[in-house]
């Protein structure tokens, strides 16, 4: 898909699980698992989809997966599966090396997010991309090298502390325009300056949710997930960006859902709603 000047495409850097009671928050299993069914431990599947962004000898990678630099505990937990696709893997696909991307946008610090932006390099943590210029928000760098006893979990230093210290991280302090046609959207809800990624043009315009809306089943503004730090301002996120999705019929990229990459949504009387969905654009 063409946008400005861009070739957009998908990069599908894996799967892994999570709790669906975790994923949907107050929403009642019978609910969720009809679209999302669980495993014997509770866990949903869910995937790592990526974008990059393709113009001349730029190459924009956003998010960058989970990585595959865990021990067997780690890939236990999390039911990590790279058998069929990983982010190397489909970069090669590509004829694209890591030494090719020029910048990587983090939407925010979690692990599921940055995990592949770092590797093990002569048993030393170095960035995974070594010619890219790293993007995140100031204040969520902040909160991930000090996060609170709640989201610890999530916020692994071993993905972004080696980026620091190769002079590699840049720390975005607001909103802002990237370029012509990438704008970032910074939110509150899931964690703290979390940046959605706006891609647009006159005609076209995709937003990458990352963790607003994981997966398509979350555009039903009540379906927050329990990681949420602030569920309210999370709905409030949600009813002021799908309003507009609808009004200016944005495509909506979704970093987690394991069968569609994106979907357009529709305003009704039962409220918001997937319209139609794409697996590949």
């Amino acid at each position: 898909m063409k946008i400005g000047k861009y070739e957009v495409s998908i990069i599908n850097s894996g799967y892994f699980k999570l709790d669906g009671g975790a994923m949907f928050g107050i929403i009642p299993k019978p609910l969720w698992e009809k679209s999302n069914p669980a495993d014997n431990a509770n866990r949903i599947k869910l995937s790592t989809r990526n974008l990059l962004l393709q113009h001349g000898k730029r190459k924009i990678l956003i998010d960058t997966g989970v990585g595959n630099k865990w021990d067997a505990k780690f890939q236990s937990i999390y039911s990590i599966d790279q058998s069929e696709y990983s982010l190397m893997n489909e970069l090669t696909k590509k004829n694209i090396s890591s030494d090719e991307i020029t910048d990587v946008i983090i939407t925010h610090l979690h692990f599921d997010h940055t995990g592949g932006s770092t590797k093990f390099e002569n048993g030393k943590l170095v960035p995974a991309f070594p010619n890219a210029k790293y993007y995140v928000q100031k204040r969520n760098y902040e909160w991930a090298i000090n996060p609170s006893e709640r989201d610890r979990g999530s916020y692994l230093k071993e993905n972004f502390t080696p980026l620091k210290e190769a002079g590699v991280l840049n720390l975005i302090d607001t909103d802002k325009n990237f370029d012509d046609e990438i704008e970032f959207i910074v939110i509150n809800g899931h964690t703290f300056s979390q940046q959605l990624v706006k891609i647009s043009d006159s005609s076209n315009t995709i937003l990458y949710c990352c963790d607003l809306m994981p997966t398509s089943s979350h555009v039903q503004l009540p379906y927050v997930m329990g990681y949420d730090l602030q569920p309210l301002i999370t709905v409030e996120e949600k009813k002021k960006i799908l309003t507009q999705a609808v009004k200016e019929n944005w495509k909506l990229f979704f970093e987690h859902d394991p069968q569609y990459a994106a979907a357009t949504v529709k305003s009704t009387d039962k409220g918001f709603q997937v319209n139609e969905k794409f697996q590949t654009f």
